[in-house]
């Protein structure tokens, strides 16, 4: 690996940390990144979920302020995304590695396209909240969303953070703050079991997997810093931009 390589994956990292704290998607400028410097979809997207593992529990750390008092939900939510986490990650590892470059432009495409509408999500849910009563706790529905935004999260999980925090703006009533950062937990814990899973049977890259990391620790905490402040605008754009160019071109091989 050339220094220059190492340097970018490293910012890769860097760039992933920080938009996972603050948004979610951080996996569409880490898996582009490995992709680019020649590495299989199935070796890249392991390698990345491990990387991205010390940077989601950076950002969760990051948030512990808003995470006051929300043991009692985090928890069972925490079981369901663990669970899930863990399903997605063995049917990662079961399906053949053509399915998984089969479907990683959708899932690339999808996820980019939630990045899109979130915003206007999140606009509706807070007039939502407003009006609707939710069980302190979420209730099943919210598990059950939770556990299979967890599968998807283990398989792929671009987007996941996008996911989960609408999820969680749906079924409970809080602070958009205190509730992205149970979406940091509940993140960290889908990454952190699919990575175990993959170092123990899993093809890992280990040397872009470490610069990752060391990149998304010091980007959960920039992240956490500026994610009361920094309009994502920008941010999002050139998460979509990149993430559409990477579809294309693996639809087109």
């Amino acid at each position: 690996m050339s220094p220059v390589e190492a340097v970018a994956i490293v910012l890769a990292g860097l760039a992933a940390g920080t938009v996972n704290t603050i948004v979610g998607s951080g996996s569409l400028v880490t898996f582009p990144t490995l992709l680019f410097f020649g590495y299989a979809p199935l070796v890249a997207n392991v390698s990345n979920t491990v990387g991205l593992v010390p940077g989601s529990v950076s950002g969760a750390i990051g948030y512990r302020r808003e995470l006051a008092g929300q043991r009692g939900r985090a928890i069972p939510l925490a079981i369901a995304a663990l669970l899930g986490g863990l399903s997605g990650g063995i049917l990662l590892l079961v399906l053949p590695a053509t399915a998984f470059e089969r479907i990683v432009p959708v899932l690339i495409l999808a996820a980019c396209g939630l990045v899109v509408i979130q915003p206007r999500v999140s606009r509706a849910l807070v007039a939502r909240r407003g009006s609707v009563d939710h069980p302190p706790h979420g209730g099943p529905l919210l598990l059950a969303t939770v556990y299979a935004t967890g599968i998807y999260g283990g398989y792929f999980g671009a987007a996941q953070g996008v996911i989960l925090v609408a999820l969680l703006s749906i079924f409970l009533s809080d602070d958009l703050q205190r509730l992205n950062a149970l979406k940091n937990v509940l993140a960290a814990v889908i990454n952190g079991v699919a990575a175990i899973l993959f170092i123990a049977v899993a093809p890992v890259a280990w040397a872009p997997a470490a610069l990752i990391a060391v990149g998304s620790i010091v980007g959960g905490q920039v992240g956490a810093r500026i994610g009361r402040r920094l309009p994502p605008t920008v941010l999002r754009a050139v998460i979509v931009v990149v993430g559409v160019v990477v579809a294309v071109k693996l639809l087109a091989g």
